[in-house]
């Protein structure tokens, strides 16, 4: 996770700020430092730092929704995420805080309930 927004703060000071996650419709939100939760074709994690032509964002697969990894992850996600895409941004100043006083952590878990997602630390 660390990496992601990372990349994504590297993304935007070479490249001019940050993209919108919601594709224009909230304009100015969403813009900072941190990174998109994303289910579409898998389940992962996205940097949101502009990039330049041509190049892409750092994107994290989540490890059981990997769809080249997993066969089974259509399944996974439709179980966990839904059966619909759906993008939420995360601010980094909501987890980077945990993370630095939790030396040990070594994953970021995501859990979604109908109306909330968590995201607890986990160590491995």
């Amino acid at each position: 996770m660390r990496k992601v927004i990372a990349r994504g703060e590297d993304d935007a000071a070479t490249n001019g700020g940050f993209r919108n996650p919601y594709y224009g419709t909230r304009p100015g939100e969403g813009e900072k430092p941190g990174f998109w939760f994303v289910g579409d074709e898998g389940v992962y994690i996205i940097s949101n730092g502009k990039v330049a032509a041509g190049q892409k964002p750092l994107v994290v697969y989540s490890t059981e929704c990997h769809p080249k990894g997993d066969t089974d992850w259509c399944n996974y996600k439709r179980r966990h995420f839904g059966a619909d895409d759906g993008i939420e941004f995360t601010d980094a100043d909501l987890l980077v805080p945990s993370f630095n006083r939790s030396f040990g952590i070594t994953h970021l878990g995501i859990q979604l309930t109908e109306n909330d997602i968590s995201f607890p630390l986990i160590t491995r």
